[in-house]
């Protein structure tokens, strides 16, 4: 099909960047990168982006960039490209210039993908296969992009960036925070708009949290199998466009409805992270769509076997990336960039992150991606979150991110669960992971920070279905249950899901809380998952990806009990804030002090003397206590009110059992702060031994009789 190209339309030879299409006031300059294409067309189509009216060839091409300058376009355009080249798939090419692509650096989208056979550029019912080539024009089923203005008046607000140290992540979908929320009108359901809503941010202040993490809000693609049953890719994990915000959580059509959103967030004196999916895109392996890349520069983009035909699946999704290629990490950088600068975040967690540091197969931490993070002086300055692992046999990295980084630590996760839920020999492994994990991450100057604590994320059971669960049940999913982590460690705690026994009920419980209070009065950096904090289930669904329902989303009227654990997790954040203890920004070693008979961490064991090799060793171990000691950690960071602040922690995942407290000189009597098994106020322990009931924690506290003694 031609289209003919009339006068208004004419380009000049504009300019090889930026990269994307950039309104100057007077209009717009068009970018597209593409090494081994031979002609790029720009197509442009009307407003609602259903016809086509023009097809124009970009005039320049200069370093791989092709690109032309539109004198009469202006933001609102909605365009897309067709790029020529050779059909080779057995070379890695596979330029067709019947499909419609979308401009990798679209910042906002037009319409919606409709899955059809026309956005393959092959023959799917070809027995060649992928070899064919399909002539089907695909423009009627694909989004466009569309050119934005980019100006908005941010409010005049102090910049805001919480310290490692004080933070506290909360992870949660936008739709399933939003879409029951009693406050949140309607039409702003599920949207950037119900960010603006005071109350649903103010409960995120009470809590104690200081940064909202979201799910991929990146433009993503709902899968055609998940349409086919009903079902969506909900959690998002399927990015089509790096620089667009997901057109389904708009509640208008302009993207300055995020910027308003970020802006009453940290208004809120939250920050906001996202999270990020650079590892792969949505158009798969080589049976896949052809939306994007792989019709811009297909053997650029990705990572491609020694069989060129064939993909590289480090990310388990069917494609890879190649972030060796330095066109394709300026891609990510700018993307990152852009939603760093321009829309206002503060940070982000990366999906799959192993794949982002892979140079030729392996990781490496001087990878071009990684040192350009680190030395971007936008880029090093924000919140970087790894997930260190991708689907590959090298792919598990826990611990060896470069500085600057944090990372997930699924370490500290499995053995609290372990421990809690009276797993043999969990001791040694706990100690380390309440200290931050310091085996893993205390090296190069590396803080506590950097190890991010979770008990649970989106991906797995909630914190109810945890402890109410053995197995998963996933039947919803329509994979005949086969899907999701089938190992997890939990426990149903005798019996499988919902039970009106009055003892299980309460087990579950106190379970709740020790976890919630091992999270979050621990070392490191503590991420609570949207819900746990109200004991939200999902009915046993540890894969809930595919759910955008009420099983998904969080219900803003919890019953006694969750109203009740809801206030225990605001105490509990209220004492990490109050003792720097909890939060402290070295790493505890256990070494004797210079001057003083005191250590920074001791281990104790029941009988109130320190842990031996023996007491380490004994499988049935269940019972640890935690002294912590400010005056061995003092640093000029330390307010001077707190030097003499001495903690407690004391954990029996066993049979109750007394433990002998210790002694501190010229120090108060000890304070029971926090118990598990009781939800009772602030309250003074014996001198000698406190009763732990079983599976219960107690954190204790002490002060040096020169200071003054106010009990938080």
């Amino acid at each position: 099909m031609s289209r003919s190209t009339p006068r208004h339309w004419r380009m000049t030879e504009g300019r090889p960047f930026p990269l994307g299409a950039t309104w100057d006031g007077l209009g717009v300059n068009f970018a597209l990168f593409s090494a081994h294409a031979t002609a790029v067309e720009l197509c442009l189509f009307d407003r609602r982006g259903e016809r086509e009216l023009a097809r124009i060839p970009l005039p320049e091409y200069t370093d791989e960039i092709w690109h032309g300058y539109l004198p009469q376009a202006r933001p609102g355009q909605v365009y897309g490209y067709r790029v020529h080249g050779p059909y080779a798939p057995e070379d890695g090419h596979r330029f067709n210039p019947h499909k419609l692509l979308l401009d990798p650096y679209a910042k906002q989208l037009s319409g919606t993908l409709r899955w059809s056979p026309a956005l393959f550029g092959y023959q799917l019912d070809s027995p060649d296969g992928d070899l064919s080539f399909d002539e089907q024009d695909s423009a009627p089923f694909v989004p466009k992009a569309r050119v934005i203005d980019p100006a908005f008046t941010w409010p005049a607000q102090p910049p805001l960036q919480h310290a490692w140290e004080d933070t506290v992540i909360y992870e949660a979908h936008l739709r399933g925070l939003t879409m029951r929320h009693p406050r949140v009108p309607s039409g702003q359901r599920g949207t950037f708009a119900a960010l603006s809503q005071p109350a649903l941010l103010q409960h995120l202040r009470e809590l104690g949290v200081t940064a909202l993490q979201l799910l991929p809000i990146h433009a993503f693609v709902h899968d055609q199998h998940l349409l086919e049953k009903g079902l969506c890719n909900y959690w998002g994990y399927n990015t089509l466009a790096f620089f667009a915000p997901h057109p389904g959580y708009l509640s208008t059509p302009r993207i300055d409805e995020f910027k308003a959103a970020v802006a009453h967030v940290h208004d809120a004196g939250l920050e906001l992270l996202l999270d990020v999916v650079y590892n792969h895109t949505a158009e798969g392996n080589e049976r896949g769509p052809t939306l994007s890349m792989r019709g811009i520069d297909n053997a650029t983009y990705y990572r491609l076997a020694d069989e060129r035909r064939y993909y590289i699946n480090d990310s388990g999704t069917g494609n890879t990336l190649d972030m060796s290629h330095p066109c394709v990490v300026r891609l990510v950088t700018d993307s990152l960039r852009y939603w760093a600068g321009d829309m206002g975040v503060d940070g982000f967690r990366f999906d799959l992150a192993t794949v982002l540091g892979r140079q030729q197969g392996h990781f490496d931490e001087r990878h071009p991606f990684l040192v350009a993070c680190r030395q971007d002086p936008q880029l090093s300055g924000i919140k970087l979150i790894a997930e260190p692992w991708d689907c590959s046999p090298d792919g598990y990295q826990v611990g060896g991110f470069p500085p600057g980084w944090a990372e997930w630590n699924d370490r500290f996760r499995d053995t609290t669960r372990a421990f809690w839920l009276g797993h043999d020999g969990q001791l040694p492994e706990l100690a380390a992971r309440l200290c931050a994990s310091g085996d893993l991450f205390n090296q190069r100057g590396r803080r506590p920070f950097a190890s991010v604590n979770l008990i649970t994320a989106h991906d797995g059971f909630t914190l109810r279905d945890l402890v109410s669960h053995d197995h998963r049940h996933n039947e919803a999913n329509g994979e005949d249950n086969r899907d999701g982590n089938p190992a997890e460690i939990s426990s149903g705690h005798g019996a499988e899901g919902p039970t009106d026994d009055p003892a299980i009920r309460q087990l579950r419980l106190q379970q709740m809380r020790n976890l919630l209070a091992t999270l979050l009065l621990a070392q490191g950096t503590p991420m609570l998952v949207a819900g746990d904090e109200t004991g939200r289930s999902q009915e046993g669904n540890n894969n809930a990806y595919c759910q955008d329902s009420p099983l998904s989303w969080l219900s803003w009227r919890p019953d006694r009990e969750g109203r009740a654990l809801l206030a225990f997790t605001r105490r509990l954040t209220r004492l990490r804030r109050r003792f720097p203890l909890l939060r402290h920004n070295r790493f505890f070693t256990g070494e004797r002090h210079a001057s003083l008979p005191i250590s920074d961490v001791t281990w104790l064991h029941p009988h109130g003397r320190a842990m031996t090799t023996e007491d380490w060793q004994a499988a049935e171990g269940r019972c640890l206590g935690m002294l912590l000691d400010a005056r061995a950690t003092i640093t000029p960071a330390d307010a001077p009110l707190h030097a003499g602040d001495t903690l407690l922690w004391l954990l029996n995942a066993g049979d109750a059992c007394p433990f002998q407290l210790p002694e501190v000189a010229g120090a108060q009597s000890w304070q029971c702060l926090l118990d598990t098994a009781s939800d009772a106020t602030p309250r003074h322990a014996a001198d000698a031994q406190v009763q732990l009931a079983a599976h219960s924690l107690q954190l204790l506290w002490r002060q040096d009789n020169t200071l003054a003694a106010t009990p938080p």
